[in-house]
């Protein structure tokens, strides 16, 4: 999809609205709700190797993908469709799936279907990602069994692919219009554990896209967790039913172990917490049990050897840089 001027801001008015159409004419048939010099649109298209994403926030309209369109031009692919903000409906010929805010629904571009972005009184937000069908490491019909299906993005891998898709349409305007290939592969992998949970679990994933998969669903977990002094290797891999030796493999494929991996983490959040000059009054130690350290002097000799400083210097050091800013 091309970003044409729509890559800033939200554009409006009536030429505007049928220079959009005719960009999206290779793909979909488009019509507005409502006026079309009321019609505002904003697009952001961007490129991870050959996986393709936008984000999208507009008036509310109503697009088709037909079987003509799908005859004079198909990319192969499958999409998945992420709601921020509002509401559409989509119909692929199998039934009605409502999207509301923090729901998926995934596609495939060779099939035909139809939406309505609903009319409310704000602009409707969403985020998409299309990935070459050769490259979703699934057999075809395993994949072709989640076209159509609701995901929620509160739980499960839906949460996971939520969470990145969420943030790079928040992040949208600073990547670059051709972006990093490597994250490219984390969509591959996420969209891939999506599809093989709605139909025949993750025994359909090939191994390695598992192993990726698996690895950052943990740390999403360790994330979650961060606060729980209880959080240790054993506790991790209890908690997603693998063994231990399995676990520290996973880390070890990545150059790391699991025990640093969390450390790591636990720092960058006091560090952060210890920068925020709204937090000037809570004590060290306060913050270090905050974030899973049980023992302040501990959480003082890990922060030096990370970071060259003991916590308080730190502290004294960036709110001073932040006040001198400041004037």
């Amino acid at each position: 999809m091309s970003n044409a001027e729509f890559t800033r801001g939200v554009t409006s008015g009536t030429g505007q609205f049928y220079h959009w159409r005719e960009q999206m004419a290779p793909y979909m048939h488009v019509n507005r709700s409502g006026q079309a010099e009321d019609f505002r649109i904003r697009q952001r298209s961007l490129d991870f190797g050959l996986v393709h994403a936008w984000a999208i926030t507009s008036s509310a309209m109503t697009y088709r993908r037909t079987p003509e369109l799908i005859g004079q031009f198909d990319p192969e692919a499958y999409h998945v469709t992420l709601m921020l903000r509002g509401a559409q409906v989509i119909d692929d010929g199998t039934g009605q799936t409502v999207l509301t805010p923090h729901s998926l629904h995934a596609g495939s571009t060779s099939r035909p279907y139809r939406g309505c972005v609903a009319d409310g009184h704000s602009l409707s937000t969403y985020f998409g990602v299309l990935v070459p069908r050769p490259l979703l490491p699934l057999p075809q019909r395993t994949a072709d069994r989640a076209i159509g299906v609701p995901f929620s993005g509160r739980e499960g891998v839906g949460a996971l692919l939520s969470g990145v898709l969420t943030r790079l349409a928040v992040d949208a305007d600073s990547y670059p219009t051709s972006g990093d290939p490597h994250l490219g592969a984390v969509l591959i992998d996420l969209m891939a554990a999506l599809f093989a949970c709605a139909t025949e679990g993750e025994r359909s994933l090939e191994p390695e896209t598992h192993a990726r998969t698996l690895t950052l669903r943990i740390q999403a977990f360790i994330q979650q967790h961060l606060d729980d002094p209880r959080l240790t290797p054993g506790a991790v891999a209890a908690a997603h039913h693998i063994s231990l030796s399995y676990l520290h493999r996973l880390f070890q494929a990545r150059g790391e172990t699991v025990a640093s991996w969390i450390r790591h983490q636990r720092l960058e959040r006091a560090r952060r917490d210890l920068s925020d000059p709204a937090q000037l009054f809570v004590p060290v130690h306060r913050i270090a049990s905050r974030w899973g350290f049980g023992h302040a002097a501990a959480f003082s000799r890990a922060f030096r050897d990370a970071y060259g400083v003991p916590p308080m210097d730190f502290r004294k050091r960036r709110l001073s840089r932040g006040q001198n800013e400041n004037r």
